[in-house]
């Protein structure tokens, strides 16, 4: 079978489509995993279930802040430049 040249299986190892918000993906991917690693730890370090708790949400809130700040720069900057775009330079 042959593969086509546009196929997305196509290629060795494991690539990404461009995407202005390919930085925000690893981002995300990062907090999740020190979130879980916390999740782990937060057991042995903290001894009171209301400040593992506490614990938990303030890094889920500190993770959802970051994302969305981010994610909202990138775009107000894709749709800058894309404006740009299409207007031309002058």
């Amino acid at each position: 079978m042959v593969k086509e040249a546009g196929s997305v299986a196509g290629g060795k190892g494991m690539t990404v489509a461009p995407s202005p918000l390919n930085e925000v993906k690893l981002e995300l991917g990062i907090i999740l995993a020190v979130g879980v690693l916390l999740l782990l730890a937060q057991g042995r370090a903290l001894d009171s279930l209301p400040l593992q708790l506490l614990a938990l949400v303030s890094y889920g809130l500190i993770g959802l802040i970051w994302i969305v700040v981010r994610t909202r720069r990138i775009m107000a900057k894709f749709i800058r430049d894309q404006e740009q775009h299409a207007h031309g330079p002058y």
